[in-house]
């Protein structure tokens, strides 16, 4: 097992509540996701993608794939994303790879968002994996009219 840091230990404190969220009866809209995916755009993520997989699974409604360049940039996306999404009203279930910053999903019931090192999300191919759904890719012209 590894060592924890309290940043970790606060951040799976605050992010892992007693039962899911009641966000599963409502379902993510479109709308919801993409304000997501903005909030990883702030901090300068790229390639970032918003996955309907409403028609494709019942998992879940949306992936959002975003890439950070380096352990430092994939910890500053994620904080973002939880931040934001804190100080939005949307709560967050699970996170998961915090400590190593190479892959770090968090899971909000109906989004889920993975934010990669450039390395691992070539390896992985989720865009290739859940071809089947449709994708919109957010720049920062995008991110920004979602503000």
């Amino acid at each position: 097992m590894t060592k924890r840091t309290a940043s970790t230990a606060r951040i799976r404190k605050i992010s892992k509540p007693s039962s899911i969220p009641a966000a599963r009866a409502g379902r993510a809209t479109k709308v919801t996701a993409k304000k997501i995916a903005g909030f990883a755009v702030e901090k300068k993520a790229t390639d970032v993608l918003v996955m309907d997989l409403r028609k494709v699974t019942d998992v879940t409604s949306f992936f959002i794939v975003a890439t950070g360049g380096s352990s430092t940039q994939v910890r500053a996306i994620v904080e973002n994303v939880l931040e934001r999404c804190r100080q939005s009203g949307l709560e967050i279930y699970h996170v998961e790879g915090y400590d190593s910053q190479r892959w770090v999903l968090i899971d909000l019931v109906d989004v889920v968002v993975h934010v990669f090192q450039p390395d691992v999300r070539a390896y992985y191919q989720l865009e290739r994996l859940w071809g089947d759904a449709p994708v919109e890719r957010l720049n920062d012209d995008a991110a920004e009219a979602q503000r």
